[in-house]
């Protein structure tokens, strides 16, 4: 293992391809693997209020998800992954495969500049690219991008899940802000039931917002800017958590860019912090998040969070206990 990413096999059929509700079960119903340092144990997720201590607080992303994949008329699919401050589009073009979508190869594909794709009531043209995948784009669309897409979009799916489903299977309990392109998924499962547990052993809850861009990164791709607000109310709570000794546990790698983000810096605003090894987190002492794939970049935030050593025993365990990948999958938390 290198500072750089967590690299590791991932059979295919630990892939989650559907939610625990097509199987019958809660959304709630997933294994939770809880790392302390190189220490792991096996849990339900529905044992979290019963982990945490009173005291404690959880921060989650409210964002909620958009339906943010178009189909264009010319057969091709366009994932809108954010907009930029000056009213520009980051896009991926992507084909049409087996009902759900694949990317390009690199240097194939039609995307070029100045390319049209004529989608439902307009137009989006890509302008230059951003990354090896990623577009800026013009929409010439009616209406804001949340609103278009809500009218024109479906949620964006890839192909390790068995069929499409509904929005409403992208949204967390508390996602009450519409903008992310897919799902802040770590806190899936962070159902009512869950959150009036934690609420009754007196953990707190608070929000910040950061809207998520598209996920599909290529290997050891950084993450790109996104838009994030920390509310004075939640930094305000930190504070007061961290003063009375309890722990600040970050529900998503994204809450943890949000914080880190405006600890030393403005409250809102465009975020391009890309967290690892070398830049030490200061805004948490925690972490709940998913399974991320070989060398993704988000490996590297969570190596910061825990050490590589740690990190690497965590996954080791979680192939070994054949934990389940992806937004549908289990969930692993990080502590002191």
């Amino acid at each position: 293992m290198t500072t750089a990413t967590l690299d590791f096999e991932l059979p295919a059929d630990l892939e989650a391809r559907e939610p625990a509700e097509a199987r019958g079960r809660r959304r709630e119903d997933v294994r939770l693997l809880v790392s302390r340092g190189a220490a792991v144990s096996h849990h339900r997720f529905p044992e979290l209020p019963r982990i945490l201590e009173a005291g404690d607080l959880l921060v989650v992303n409210n964002s909620a998800t958009v339906p943010a994949a178009i189909d264009t008329e010319d057969g091709l699919v366009v994932h809108v992954s954010t907009e930029h401050a000056d009213g520009s589009w980051l896009v991926e073009l992507r084909r049409s495969a087996g009902g759900s979508t694949a990317p390009f190869a690199p240097g194939t594909g039609p995307a070029r500049a100045g390319l049209r794709l004529p989608v439902p009531e307009g137009a989006v043209t890509l302008l230059h690219p951003y990354t090896s995948r990623l577009w800026t784009a013009k929409a010439d669309v009616p209406g804001t991008r949340v609103d278009y897409l809500a009218r024109h979009g479906r949620p964006i799916r890839y192909d390790y899940t068995d069929r499409d489903w509904p929005l409403a299977t992208y949204q967390n309990a508390y996602a009450t802000e519409p903008g992310s392109a897919e799902m802040p998924s770590a806190g899936r499962p962070l159902t009512g039931a869950v959150l009036a547990e934690l609420a009754g052993r007196g953990i707190l809850v608070a929000p910040i917002t950061l809207h998520t861009g598209v996920a599909s990164a290529e290997v050891d791709e950084p993450p790109y800017p996104e838009w994030y607000a920390v509310p004075r109310p939640t930094t305000r709570l930190i504070e007061h958590v961290r003063a009375g000794g309890g722990r600040v546990i970050a529900v998503g790698t994204t809450v943890v860019r949000a914080l880190e983000t405006a600890w030393d810096g403005p409250a809102s605003g465009w975020t391009d912090l890309v967290i690892g090894p070398e830049r030490p987190v200061r805004s948490v002492d925690g972490l709940l998040t998913g399974l991320h794939e070989p060398r993704a970049s988000h490996l590297r935030m969570l190596s910061a969070v825990t050490g590589p050593a740690a990190l690497r025993a965590a996954y080791d365990e979680a192939l070994r206990g054949r934990y389940r990948w992806h937004e549908f999958g289990d969930v692993h938390l990080l502590l002191p």
